[in-house]
C-alpha cells in the first residue's frame, strides 16, 4: 500500500493529505495488489467508532528490522572516532575529538561525547558499530550514492529496493508489514511491487484527500462498496486493506501512548518517528520492517567542537537521545521485552573526507560507520577491518570502504530476521559474516 501522497493543494486547491493517497489506491486496484485484511470501520474513521482489528498477521519469527537513514553524509570518523590512529588528529586539527572526551575508548576507537545517552547500551553490549563500511562503486553525489545504497544490487539490472525485495521473500503480513515512519515519502529501499505504507505519524494517518468528515464518509462508503462479499479480489482486497490501515491507526491514535519504563522521547522529528515505530511494534499488527529518515548531516562548514552547541555534537546528542528512548521503551515493557526482538541499523549514502576543509567542516567522502542497536546486537565494540588513515591507505583522500555494507545487512537478515538465502535480496554478494549480531534463539 505505497503512499506516494498526492499533495492536494498543488492540484486542486484542497488541503494536503497525509496517508493513503487516491493515486496509490487506484494504482493498487489496477495492479491487482492483494493485501489481506478484514477490518471495517464506520463512516468518518472516528476514533470513537467501534471496529475490529485486522486478522492475525501472517506468522513471522524474525526481528523487526528498523533502518534509520542518516541523510546528507554522516561523518562516521567524528562519531566513532579512530583516535588510536595517529593520522586522525593530524587530519582534523580543529574539529577532531580529543581522546580525553571519548566515551568507551578501547585504544583505537571511542564514541563522540554527543553519543552519551547510548553509553549504557554500549556497556550492556546492545549498541555497537561497524567502521570503514562502503559501497562497491562509490560516488560523492548525494543522489547517486543514496540511489545505489537503497537499490543495493550493483552490477545488476534490478531497479527495486533491497527492503522491497526482502519483504517479497516473505508471506504477506498485512498493511503494516513494511512502514515508513515520520514521512509520507517512500524511500527507494522500499521501491518495488510489494506493498508498503508511509505515515507522517500515527495520529495524522488518513486517506489523502479525505480532509473533512464529509470526504471521509464518502471515501469510506466507496471503499466498503468495493469490499463487499463477492467482489473481485483485485478490487476488494486493497479496499479492505485501506480500511484496515485507517481504522487500525485510528484505534491506536485514540489511546494516549505511554512509553514504558523511564523512556523519554525528545520532542524532535526523529524522537516522534521512533515513538510511533515503538507503538506499532507493541501493537502486534504485523510490523516487520520500518524505515525512518533523519537529515541535516551534510556538514561542509561549521561542524563545531565536541561540546554542546556544536552542530555535530548537538545532532549526535539528539540522535542518541531518540535511540536511547526507543531502546528503553522497548525493553521496559511490563508484558514483553520487545527490545530483544528488534534490530536497528543506520545507513548513510557516504562518509566524509578524512581531512577537514578550510571552513571547519568535511566534504563528501567514502568509508563510513554503521551504528547498530538491539537486543541481539553484539555491541560494546567496533566491528570490521580498519584500513587506516595514513596517506597510502586512503582512496583519493577518503577512508577506504573495507567492508561492503550489504554484508552487515545480510548478516542481520540471516541471523536475526529468518532469511535462509540472500540471493534474492543481494544478488552476487559474497563475503564472511562479521559477527555484528548474535543468532536468534
Amino acid at each position: 500500500m505505497t503512499t506516494e501522497t498526492l499533495t492536494m493543494n498543488e492540484t486542486c486547491g484542497c488541503p494536503e493529505g497525509r496517508g493513503l493517497s487516491r493515486r496509490t489506491l487506484m494504482r493498487r486496484l489496477a495492479a491487482g495488489g492483494a493485501l489481506g485484511a478484514t477490518l471495517t470501520v464506520l463512516e468518518g474513521f472516528s476514533p470513537a467508532a467501534r471496529f475490529a482489528f485486522a486478522a492475525e498477521p501472517a506468522s513471522y519469527a524474525g526481528d523487526v528490522l528498523v533502518v534509520l537513514s542518516l541523510r546528507g553524509g554522516f561523518d562516521g570518523l567524528n562519531a566513532i572516532v579512530p583516535a588510536g590512529d595517529p593520522a586522525y588528529a593530524t587530519a582534523r586539527p580543529t574539529i577532531g575529538v580529543p581522546t580525553s572526551r571519548l566515551i568507551g575508548a578501547d585504544g583505537i576507537f571511542g564514541l563522540h561525547p554527543g553519543l552519551a545517552p547510548l553509553e549504557p547500551f554500549w556497556k550492556a553490549g546492545t549498541f555497537g558499530a561497524v567502521h570503514a563500511v562502503g559501497q562497491p562503486n562509490p560516488t560523492r553525489s548525494h543522489f547517486q550514492a543514496m540511489e545505489e545504497l537503497e537499490r543495493a544490487a550493483p552490477g545488476s539490472s534490478l531497479r527495486t529496493g533491497w527492503l522491497d525485495r526482502t519483504v517479497g521473500t516473505r508471506a504477506d503480513a498485512g498493511a503494516f508489514q513494511a512502514v515508513q515512519a515520520g514521512s509520507s515519502a517512500i524511500p527507494a529501499s522500499l521501491r518495488g511491487p510489494n506493498p508498503e505504507m508511509a505515515l507522517d505519524s500515527v495520529k495524522s494517518f488518513a486517506i489523502s484527500g479525505a480532509w473533512d468528515d464529509g470526504e471521509r464518509a464518502r471515501w469510506t462508503t466507496a471503499l466498503r462498496a468495493m469490499a463487499v462479499p463477492g467482489a473481485p479480489a483485485p478490487i476488494a482486497d486493497p479496499a479492505r486493506a485501506a480500511l484496515a490501515a485507517a481504522g487500525t491507526t485510528a484505534a491506536l491514535a485514540a489511546k494516549t501512548y505511554q512509553p514504558s519504563g523511564e523512556a523519554s522521547y525528545p520532542d524532535t522529528h526523529l524522537g516522534k518517528a521512533l515513538r510511533d515505530v515503538a507503538q506499532l511494534i507493541k501493537a502486534g499488527i504485523g510490523l516487520q520492517v520500518a524505515t525512518v529518515d533523519e537529515g541535516d548531516w551534510d556538514m561542509h562548514a561549521g561542524m563545531g567542537q565536541a561540546a554542546k552547541g556544536g552542530w555535530m555534537y548537538d545532532h549526535l546528542h539528539d540522535l542518541a537521545a531518540a535511540l536511547a528512548a526507543f531502546a528503553t521503551d522497548l525493553k521496559s515493557d511490563s508484558k514483553r521485552d520487545f527490545f530483544s526482538r528488534v534490530t536497528l541499523v543506520t545507513l548513510s549514502e557516504f562518509g566524509r573526507r578524512v581531512g577537514e576543509n578550510g571552513s571547519g567542516g568535511v566534504d563528501h567522502g567514502h568509508g563510513n560507520a554503521v551504528l547498530l542497536l538491539g537486543g541481539g546486537v553484539n555491541g560494546g565494540k567496533v566491528h570490521g577491518r580498519w584500513p587506516g588513515l595514513a596517506d597510502e591507505d586512503l582512496v583519493d583522500g577518503d577512508l577506504a570502504g573495507a567492508t561492503d555494507y550489504r554484508l552487515v545487512l545480510g548478516e542481520i537478515l540471516t541471523a536475526r530476521c529468518g532469511a535462509s538465502s540472500l540471493g534474492d535480496v543481494f544478488p552476487g554478494l559474497t563475503g564472511d559474516a562479521l559477527g555484528v549480531v548474535r543468532p536468534r534463539s
